[in-house]
């Protein structure tokens, strides 16, 4: 597909239309915000609960802002409004509060809801797009979620809305996340299953080669030195440690192909230092794999040097070896 496409053209617009609603949400932002993060902050400190309720599409957007809400501990039930008047509504206790997203506010299902809520002795919280609306009227806080046009042509498909109301979820979890204080390690014992938990359970020294499996020779020793010691472990890096095994550099496959390539014929006598690059990034045993992983993401390279507390060389991680781990 070019940039001259028709379609490339409308995809651009779409992105155009909805970064320019988050900027204006972003900038609207006020205290209403801060009072609605302490809110939920006492809810669940008072053992209340997390309730969100909406309609149409914004029954789904309330459906992934209470799945965030819940991954990061702080439990979030969704309740429509239909099947609260047919049962559901016995979920609200009070002391609970609850998140309704309408963009017109005036929504005939969940303005019935309100004053049910009310009567159970709910706080409600009105995400909308209407300031002057029925919900925001009748709620306790209002979070304005407004936007200057839809990213349709006929200014009526939810799009441009529905990112802003997902993006201001998104931001009530992170800063309600942030206020409860929750840890890295917090955050993966709700996870225990997937990708995220076992990068943020398992330590450096969990996921690093030791042994013979790991690559290392001495700052005197040469380039041919560092081949063998690379083919030995299976390698795709030596580390080059000094007298007292403080890591002195680091020597990839890669360097070797490219000192190759140039026409090098002195592998046998020329020292590894001269070729290696010399105090290399490295982590330190007790760190998380997550902290291993945002290193390989950031500096685009496939081995690391892990540390022990002394700066003496523990072991090295290959990125080739993750996907075994499922980190990646």
């Amino acid at each position: 597909m070019t940039t001259e496409s028709p379609h490339w053209a409308k995809a651009q617009a779409v992105f155009d239309a909805e970064i320019e609603a988050l900027q204006q949400t972003r900038n609207r932002l006020d205290d209403h915000f801060n009072q609605a993060v302490d809110l939920l902050q006492t809810t669940l400190a008072e053992g209340g609960k997390i309730i969100v309720t909406g309609v149409g599409k914004s029954f789904h957007i309330g459906q992934k802002i209470a799945a965030t809400f819940t991954s990061t501990g702080a439990p979030a039930n969704v309740l429509h409004p239909s099947e609260a008047m047919h049962g559901d509504l016995g979920l609200v206790q009070s002391g609970d509060v609850v998140l309704a997203l309408s963009y017109s506010g005036e929504s005939d299902e969940l303005v019935n809801l309100l004053p049910m809520l009310k009567r159970a002795g709910a706080r409600v919280i009105a995400l909308t797009g209407t300031a002057d609306s029925t919900l925001a009227k009748h709620s306790d806080l209002l979070l304005d979620a407004a936007v200057t046009r839809e990213a349709c042509p006929f200014n009526m498909v939810p799009t441009a809305s529905t990112t802003v109301a997902l993006a201001i979820g998104d931001a009530l979890v992170i800063a309600l996340l942030a206020a409860r204080g929750i840890t890295r390690e917090e955050y993966a014992r709700f996870h225990p299953g997937g990708a995220i938990g076992r990068a943020l359970l398992l330590k450096v020294e969990d996921i690093m080669r030791t042994g013979d499996r790991l690559a290392a020779i001495s700052s005197a020793a040469t380039i041919r030195d560092a081949v063998i010691a690379m083919t030995k472990a299976q390698a795709g890096a030596v580390a080059i440690v000094n007298d007292d095994k403080q890591v002195a550099g680091l020597l990839t496959d890669g360097d070797l192909r490219r000192y190759l390539a140039g026409g090098a014929t002195d592998v046998q006598t020329r020292p590894v230092a001269d070729l290696m690059t010399a105090n290399p990034i490295s982590i330190r045993t007790g760190q998380l794999a997550a902290d291993a992983l945002a290193i390989f993401q950031k500096h685009r390279f496939d081995d690391l040097v892990v540390l022990n507390p002394d700066g003496t060389l523990a072991g090295m991680i290959d990125l080739q070896d993750l996907p075994k781990f499922k980190i990646l």
